[in-house]
Parts: structure tokens; C-alpha cells; sequence
């Protein structure tokens, strides 16, 4: 029951921390990118690359997995590689991640229960884990525009079918803000701000005419 007496100025458990967060990016390979239809695929890998480097800027665990690396669908997308270097990729064979006990078990390493996911294609290498680990109680936002399916039906399908499951469609500049959420928060802020600027589009410009009117501190 509501009772005013209860409200305070505090965040709600329900939004995504660096404490409480682990990402995981699936099958973001070449062969999965050409067959990818719903959206323009240069910008599915700008936002992919904006995510991971949201993941890096807040220390977020980070899960990296493909699918037939040698045998199909080629290595990881590069720019992903080039933000976790040295990173171990963990290859399969089954198209569901969570069927492959090395990506659960690097999961449950970290201790966190919110899964951060996002990978091609989205109908099958992203329902998939999401419907397992939801299954399992983990929580889990599906970053949609770091995601996509063989044709916009399909894309949007799969992520109403896991939306009606219970997972939360998130943009990846909206994780990048969740995780910052305060512009006091220092140590992270002139992190944001360059990953803004280089992924950020229109935004990432605003904030370089904001910073060479108003100042080097504008905020966001």
C-alpha cells in the first residue's frame, strides 16, 4: 500500500547498475550481419561497439560468444574484440547460449543477476538465452538496436515474444545513461562523454557544440 511517509529521493532497485549488471553480446560475426534485415547494419554495429565500450567505461562484466566461428559464421565483430583485448570468445555449436554450460557458468561467475544482452539474430540467438534465463530468474533487458533479425517482422516478433516473458527492450545509450545516471558521478564522466561524441550521433554532436560554447563540463 502507498504511504507518502515511505518516499524518499532514492533510485529504484529495478534500474541498471554497474554492481548489479552483467552484459552478454551473441553471434555479432560476419555471416550473421549478412543475413541481418531489419535495420541498417552499420548502425547495429555502432550501437554494438557504444555498448561495449558502456560496459567498459563502468567495469560490467562482459560475456563475448559466436556461434561456428571457423566453420560459418567468421570471428567476432572487431570493434568488439578491440574493447575487451584479450578477452576470452566463447564459441558453440548450439544456437541457444544458455544450452552451452561455459557461457552460464561465466555468467553465474559474476554474481549478477541482470542480463544485459544483445547479438544476431534476434528471433533466434537472442529469444532463445533470454527465454532460458528468464526461466532460470535472471532478469534480462534486451538492447534492441545492438540486436537484429532477418527482416523487420522478425526482429520486432522476437522481441515482443520476449517482452510478453517478462524481459525489458532497451536502447544502448539508454543503458550507457542508466549506468551513469548522475552528472556529478566524475570518474565516469568524461568516459560517457567521449563514448557519446564517437556513438552518439546527433546527440554526440550537441555535446561537442555544448562543450566548445559553454565549456569542457557541459553536462549531457
Amino acid at each position: 500500500m502507498f504511504s507518502a511517509a515511505n518516499v524518499k529521493a532514492a533510485p529504484s532497485p529495478d534500474l541498471l547498475t554497474a554492481d548489479n549488471s552483467v552484459m552478454l553480446f551473441v553471434d555479432h560475426q560476419p555471416q550473421m550481419f549478412f543475413g541481418t534485415g531489419s535495420g541498417d547494419r552499420t548502425s547495429i554495429i555502432n550501437a554494438t561497439v557504444g555498448l561495449a565500450k558502456a560496459a567498459r567505461a563502468f567495469d560490467v562484466p562482459a560475456v563475448l560468444t559466436t556461434v561456428a566461428a571457423e566453420s560459418f559464421s567468421g570471428p567476432i565483430l572487431p570493434q568488439l574484440a578491440q574493447v575487451f583485448p584479450g578477452q576470452e570468445i566463447i564459441d558453440r555449436t548450439t544456437m541457444n547460449a544458455w544450452e552451452d554450460g561455459r557461457v552460464v557458468e561465466a555468467i553465474k561467475a559474476t554474481g549478477r543477476r541482470k542480463i544485459i544482452i544483445s547479438g544476431l539474430w534476434t528471433e533466434v540467438c537472442i529469444v532463445l538465452p533470454v527465454l532460458s534465463a528468464l526461466g532460470q530468474g535472471y532478469e534480462v533487458y534486451v538492447v534492441a538496436d545492438a540486436s537484429g533479425g532477418v527482416t523487420p517482422q522478425a526482429h520486432e516478433h522476437a522481441l515482443q515474444r520476449m517482452i510478453n516473458a517478462g524481459a525489458v527492450p532497451v536502447t544502448w545509450i539508454q543503458v550507457l545513461l542508466e549506468l551513469q545516471r548522475d552528472w556529478a558521478r566524475t570518474e565516469t564522466y568524461l568516459p560517457v562523454m567521449d563514448i557519446v561524441k564517437e556513438h552518439g550521433g546527433a546527440y554526440g554532436l550537441g555535446v561537442v557544440y555544448a562543450q566548445s560554447v559553454i565549456g569542457a563540463h557541459a553536462a549531457g
